[in-house]
């Protein structure tokens, strides 16, 4: 009998399991950075080739026994490259984070000037955040958001020809608008600097024909795959040939060891169902719904950082609401109510990150569940009354039973996961 008989399996840990599927399937899942992943892509993630060690690349690994396993991870390769018309891709990334610090390592020296969006105006804390190791070994120059709450693209420019950047990282987690990429280009070229794209929220609104394709007019583009992608958690990079070499260096030995080729396994399933016509639709229906939702929001009495959305997610300002409540507390409300999001600074926010007077909501999940625009006001509607009952566990609890109620109607997994 082999020794990982199911003779006497982890009970305590598959009850656990099982207590988050209904988690996720009997609430509101609007957190913009999730998604529900096809049950193929988690069967990849979950099979055996989790047992396997796969240093190096296709044809160069530093095992035996990666012949089937370079077959699927060329796959991944060659779907993703032309999935956004990438000349080179390199899938072995565990995150978008690590995506983003390998490409640092491959084209910048540490101290090099990097322009990049500010952590508290919508970027990343791989942007250049002084806390983060972007930020520490790297001279990252931050830009931000105008008085109209959207991305100065002039102060970008007048900052990149004061500092003569090496490299303009674009790229946001909780921007609500589309950014397009040929501005960033054109400050690239006039400073000689590289342009690093991060897609990560993106990548599903690009690879659906939602939002601007940065591909041909960028050096490298990172993205995670766990997004608006709808794939495994994980990350990619995408870059021109002429840094292939110096990306997948960076990557192994430079970063990661052996990659996850379970993972690698589902991103290739991934980027198929994204090359199929129905993922185009979906990426096009994730933003009429988060600008329904926004709408929705708007007229219970929130307001929406920048006036509204262009793309999946949206930051709602909670201080014309109620001036008292804290994204903290809201995001603690509304987890009792069966709604889950996550508290986000807005521009210039007084309140500290770990407070925050905002929210972040994404529609990437519900969307994936076939609500549409008639769902969001309900959806609205249901934010509203817990938040103003948060106070109240009865309200709570009746929010909580409308919300089931509502998932019933819109099983992410019908046949089960």
């Amino acid at each position: 009998m082999p020794f990982h008989s199911d003779t006497h399996p982890d009970t305590e840990v598959e009850a656990l399991i099982h207590r988050e599927f209904e988690r996720q399937t009997t609430g509101l899942q609007l957190i913009a950075s999730e998604n529900f992943t096809s049950p193929a892509v988690m069967r990849a993630t979950g099979s055996v080739l989790t047992n396997k060690y796969s240093e190096g690349y296709p044809g160069k690994r530093y095992y035996g026994g990666n012949a089937v396993v370079d077959d699927i991870e060329s796959i991944a390769i060659e779907r993703v490259k032309a999935l956004f018309g990438a000349e080179h891709a390199n899938v072995q990334p565990h995150s978008g984070a690590n995506a983003n610090m390998c490409v640092y390592q491959a084209l910048l020296s540490p101290g090099d000037t990097v322009l990049g969006l500010s952590l508290d105006h919508g970027g990343h804390l791989t942007h250049g955040s002084p806390v983060n190791t972007s930020g520490i070994l790297y001279h990252f120059v931050s830009y931000g958001v105008g008085g109209e709450e959207r991305i100065d693209l002039d102060a970008m420019r007048d900052l990149a020809l004061e500092h003569r950047p090496k490299m303009i990282v674009a790229g946001t987690t909780s921007y609500p608008r589309r950014l397009d990429p040929e501005p960033f280009r054109a400050v690239a070229d006039e400073v000689g600097a590289m342009l690093m794209f991060d897609i990560a929220h993106l990548a599903g609104l690009v690879a659906g024909g939602a939002h601007p394709n940065p591909v041909p007019y960028s050096d490298v583009v990172t993205f995670t795959t766990h997004k608006t992608l709808r794939g495994p958690r994980g990350g990619c990079i995408l870059s021109t040939a002429e840094h292939a070499k110096a990306i997948d260096k960076a990557v192994f030995p430079g970063w990661q060891g052996g990659p996850l080729e379970n993972a690698i396994a589902g991103k290739a399933i991934a980027f198929y169902e994204a090359s199929q016509p129905s993922f185009g639709e979906y990426a096009h229906q994730i933003v009429a719904n988060a600008s329904a939702l926004a709408a929705a929001l708007a007229g219970e009495g929130f307001r929406l950082v920048s006036g509204g959305t262009d793309n999946h997610l949206m930051v709602v300002d909670l201080r014309p609401f109620d001036e008292e409540l804290t994204g903290k507390v809201a995001q603690s409300s509304l987890d009792e109510a069966g709604i889950t999001l996550n508290k986000n600074t807005v521009p210039d926010d007084p309140r500290s990150p770990f407070v925050t007077s905002g929210v972040r909501i994404g529609t990437p999940s519900v969307t994936t569940q076939g609500m549409t625009e008639t769902e969001m006001p309900v959806v609205a509607a249901l934010i509203a009354r817990a938040l103003r009952g948060r106070d109240e566990p009865e309200t709570l609890a009746l929010v909580r039973k409308e919300v089931a109620d509502l998932c019933a109607r819109f099983p992410a997994y019908p046949d089960g996961a």
